[in-house]
C-alpha cells in the first residue's frame, strides 16, 4: 500500500504505482512524496548535504514492525523534464522513478551490486511495458 503525499497539483496515477508494489510483493506501507524542485533541493541538502534538486530520493526504514518500509520522494519538475526530453509520458517517468526508489528501499544498490538492481528494474520495465530505466539511461550515457 502506498501512502501518497502529493504536494503538487499533478494528478498521480496511484493504481499503476500500487501495481508495481504488488508485483514486488510489498506488504508493508510505502510513503510517497511528490514535490517540486525547490522542496526536493531542501530535502536533498538536509539529508545528503547536496544543495541541488534531484529526480528521486529513497529513505529505507528497514523491517520495523508497524512502520512503513520507507519513503520515496519524487520531484514532479524533474519527472516532467525527463519525460519530455526522453519522449514518454510523465506517468511513465513517475513509474520509473518510483520503481528505482522502491528497489533502493528493498536493499538494491546499482552503485555497488553486480547488476542485480539493473536486472530487477529491467524485469519490472518489461512486465509493465515502461520505457528505459534510470540505470539503463545512466549506463548509456557513459
Amino acid at each position: 500500500m502506498i501512502d501518497l503525499d502529493n504536494q503538487t497539483n499533478y494528478q498521480i496515477d496511484i493504481d499503476s504505482l500500487n501495481s508495481i508494489s504488488s508485483y514486488l510483493d510489498i506488504s508493508s506501507e510505502v510513503e510517497l512524496l511528490i514535490v517540486d524542485d525547490r522542496a526536493m533541493q531542501t530535502i536533498n541538502k538536509e539529508h545528503r548535504g547536496v544543495d541541488k534538486s534531484t529526480d528521486v530520493l529513497s529513505f529505507p526504514l528497514g523491517n520495523i514492525e508497524h512502520m512503513p518500509l520507507g519513503s520515496i520522494v519524487i520531484s514532479i519538475d524533474k519527472a516532467k523534464k525527463l519525460a519530455q526530453s526522453l519522449k514518454h509520458t510523465i506517468d511513465d517517468e513517475i513509474c520509473l522513478l518510483f520503481t528505482h526508489g522502491l528497489l533502493h528501499i528493498l536493499g538494491y544498490n546499482h552503485e555497488s551490486d553486480s547488476g542485480e538492481m539493473r536486472t530487477k528494474e529491467e524485469d519490472i520495465i518489461q512486465y509493465f511495458s515502461l520505457p528505459k530505466s534510470l540505470i539503463v539511461r545512466t549506463y548509456e550515457e557513459t
